[in-house]
């Protein structure tokens, strides 16, 4: 996956969230999916979904940070 490919699912971010998508290995399918589970994980499951995958599970680590830490990591705003 490249940097235009994560850019185009998330829009901008910072390089270092970039780099920590690329090191996963995952696919294009599977950042657009980890997207989804963030912004709907309720309705994803409430749809029948099967729970996202281990590469999945790591993107969303990297995406939506735990209540304590800032909301967008390496957003640019």
């Amino acid at each position: 996956m490249t940097r235009n490919d994560i850019i185009s699912v998330l829009g901008p971010v910072d390089e270092a969230v970039i780099a920590d998508i690329a090191l996963i290995g995952a696919s294009l399918e599977e950042l657009r999916e980890a997207f989804a589970w963030i912004g709907a994980d309720e309705a994803l499951v409430n749809e029948g979904h099967a729970m996202p995958g281990v590469r999945v599970a790591k993107l969303i680590e990297i995406l939506d940070p735990p209540e304590d830490e800032p909301e967008t990591p390496g957003a640019i705003e």
